[in-house]
């Protein structure tokens, strides 16, 4: 245990003595409380120096700071809907309470307040203050007089403490879980289904990424977390479940920075009796509805609105294959063989390994040449069959598979296909990518290849990045800004 600071120690002494006056600094409830915008809205009947005593209310949040007058004291206090200033009067509480209360309070502690709303001389929506109640005593003193930590890497470690500082990032969380639970509504509303699939799997399948892999002790056997929750769910669809969706926690082993995290939240819909033409149209009338929530929740933030409005359909559309080959020079793309496409690729300065797929050398190709000059929303469609062994060969382009990708500038969003259905192609497709590779990174998943034996409906699916999604819509550059609790490095 850390050694106290001489601050930490006068705290823990009115711990002491509140409780050796009868006063618990850590009560069990504090019930009928409502938040401070019910008491700022009852304000605005008043005049400067009004009251109005027919109606009582009870608030409790986080003391920012105690200025006193004499026999008048005012008091900042701040909850989720923003800060409500109390009144703390002689004449209302008592010589006694009063200076008791001035004495004990310190800017952190948890209080609670009964009063009635009230609006100072100067015109400040507040509340008179009849009793106090300890809601929790802070022993540590909150960073920096609500400055924030400046410390980077210590507001992500101890996130807590950067949310109690600052009200703009409270306020980011709160708008990333409202632009979830939109996106709920929407897909709800087109009739799909939230389902649950695991995360410990025998095989982590459905994307190229290295898995973590943990034990199970009581199977005797290692298992992975899930790296995608796409099989599964087509599996689903097999059962006959049509419209599916997942919101859920994906962990690669791998990249931590900027626009990477090893464990990451991720949507995944499937929606069987459609095709990736259903999907891009689908997808940007989500990306529009989360686009208008957005702009809705933080109207008075422009560069926020800027951001958002970059998801206003229709969005800009490119070709895979065409792009790469007018940005790079490189003619005939799909005819290269693989050891062309490694030298075309390690010229650009990739660092990817020699055993590495085709289609990743593809990859790397079109994130050197095409993705830094994609400057707004943008589809990306048609890749290479190299790229992705789950995606159906595209209908009227040879080499190519039906898949786009939804990028923003600086990141991939979304990644979407046509699924393939056709159990012998996809066993083949499988063996042919660990061959390729010589190791399990596209994993060969036989369950999954035996599910597509009793037969997979024409269908579509897409896996979007919730994390980037919600940095891209608020305009933000980092990744960690917008997970609550990001993996960061050990001090």
């Amino acid at each position: 245990m850390a050694v106290e600071s001489p601050l930490e120690r006068e705290r823990r002494a009115k711990v002491a003595r509140g409780r050796a006056e009868g006063r618990e600094p850590y009560p069990w409830s504090f019930p009928g409380r409502v938040d401070s915008g019910v008491v700022r809205a009852a304000c605005t009947s008043l005049a400067p120096g009004g009251e109005d005593l027919d109606h009582p209310f009870r608030v409790g949040g986080r003391l920012k700071i105690v200025r006193q007058h004499g026999k008048t004291a005012f008091a900042d206090l701040e909850d989720l809907a923003g800060s409500l200033q109390l009144i703390l009067r002689v004449d209302v509480l008592g010589e006694s309470d009063y200076r008791a209360w001035l004495a004990d309070l310190d800017p952190g502690d948890l209080l609670g307040a009964d009063g009635v709303p009230a609006v100072s001389r100067r015109g400040e929506p507040s509340l008179l203050v009849r009793r106090l109640t300890m809601l929790a005593k802070a022993i540590t003193p909150p960073p920096e007089k609500f400055h924030g930590l400046q410390d980077v890497e210590e507001r992500l470690r101890r996130r807590y403490v950067d949310l109690l500082a600052s009200a703009e990032v409270r306020e980011r969380f709160r708008v990333r879980s409202l632009l979830v639970r939109e996106l709920r509504q929407y897909l709800d509303a087109a009739g799909f289904l939230e389902v649950e699939t695991p995360v410990l799997q025998a095989v982590a399948g459905g994307a190229a990424a290295a898995p973590f892999v943990t034990r199970s002790n009581y199977l005797d056997r290692d298992l992975q977390l899930r790296i995608a929750e796409e099989l599964p769910l087509k599996r689903l669809l097999v059962g006959g479940l049509e419209r599916v969706y997942e919101i859920g926690r994906t962990f690669r082993n791998e990249d931590l920075d900027s626009t990477h995290s090893p464990e990451f939240t991720e949507l995944e819909v499937y929606w069987a009796y459609a095709d990736y033409h259903d999907m891009r149209r689908l997808t940007e009338g989500l990306f529009d509805r989360l686009r208008a929530r957005t702009v809705e929740l933080l109207p008075d933030r422009p560069e926020t609105v800027r951001a958002a409005e970059r998801f206003r359909p229709p969005f800009a559309t490119i070709d895979f294959v065409e792009e790469l080959e007018r940005r790079s020079g490189i003619d005939d793309l799909l005819s290269k063989s693989r050891e062309e496409l490694r030298s075309l690729a390690w010229a650009t300065g990739s660092t990817v390994p020699e055993n590495s797929s085709t289609g990743t050398f593809l990859d790397k190709l079109f994130e050197h040449y095409v993705e830094p000059s994609i400057d707004r929303v943008t589809f990306v469609m048609d890749f290479p069959a190299a790229t992705t062994p789950l995606a159906k060969r595209h209908r009227s382009k040879p080499g190519r598979v039906e898949r786009f990708e939804v990028f923003a500038p600086g990141f991939e969003l979304a990644n979407a296909y046509t699924e393939l259905t056709d159990p012998d192609e996809q066993e083949e497709r499988f063996r042919a990518q660990l061959g390729e590779r010589g190791d399990d990174r596209y994993a060969y998943d036989a369950d999954y290849v035996e599910a597509l034996r009793y037969g997979l409906p024409p269908t579509t699916g897409i896996g979007i990045g919730i994390d980037r999604l919600v940095m891209a819509l608020l305009g933000l550059s980092s990744i960690k800004d917008v997970i609550l609790f990001p993996l960061v490095r050990a001090r």
